[in-house]
């Protein structure tokens, strides 16, 4: 074959051939630049939905360690607070032990068994009005529960009572002051904070949002313990 087409291997190869070649080439290269790009692209989403996920379970793993690290008796205090709204919330005849048509006997009484004058918070201007409130037990004394209703029959707790200084450093005033802490330890989510020893937990069903003004509003009528 190459003795018989000698001549037409030694001739030059034709322009037209030359040019559709340079085409599929240049084809080529672009196919293979496209494909680099898209995977550097395609890693770059990995890496930030990587980034992303992380960041969100180390945002809800965080939450729940400033919790963990409030100390033991913080724990129990806000967990009971769940607890207790859970419980009593949803009871239709007796869900406290003295009405709200006897207030001033409720502060009187409560006031007594926690050791310590306390105070009812106004919600009215979030639609809450009171219902009434108990004595309950808690780990190391007494504690009281105040529970309010807005017209949609929706319910929310004010839990109150001593906290015990088990931490270390527990004399200082700063180990027994938290500012606003959300918590989801428990049947219910609520927000809460330790003045000197005394702690507070508004829980409740409800939007966290309402959660916070609620819990905004009592810090600001109760005032420093």
């Amino acid at each position: 074959m190459r003795r018989l087409h000698q001549d037409v291997l030694a001739e030059p190869v034709p322009p037209a051939l030359l040019a559709a070649a340079g085409v599929t080439a240049a084809r080529h290269a672009r196919r293979a630049n496209w494909a680099r790009w898209g995977g550097m692209a395609a890693g770059v989403l990995l890496a930030f939905g990587a980034g992303w996920l992380a960041n969100s379970q180390w945002s809800a793993t965080y939450a729940g360690a400033r919790l963990a690290k409030a100390g033991g008796a913080t724990r129990e205090f806000v967990h009971a607070a769940s607890v207790a709204h859970a419980v009593y919330a949803p009871e239709k005849r007796h869900p406290v032990e003295v009405a709200a048509t006897e207030q001033q006997h409720l502060l009187q009484w409560l006031s007594k068994r926690l050791d310590k004058p306390l105070q009812l918070p106004d919600l009215s201007s979030q639609g809450y009005v009171l219902v009434g409130g108990r004595l309950l037990p808690g780990d190391r004394g007494a504690r009281a529960q105040f529970m309010f209703e807005n017209t949609a029959g929706e319910r929310v707790t004010l839990y109150v009572g001593t906290l015990a200084a088990t931490e270390p450093n527990a004399g200082t005033s700063a180990s027994q002051e938290t500012a606003f802490r959300f918590s989801s330890d428990g049947p219910v989510p609520s927000f809460y904070w330790v003045d000197r020893g005394f702690g507070y937990a508004i829980a409740g069903p409800v939007p966290r949002a309402t959660l916070l003004n609620l819990a905004t509003l009592v810090y600001r009528q109760l005032g420093p313990a």
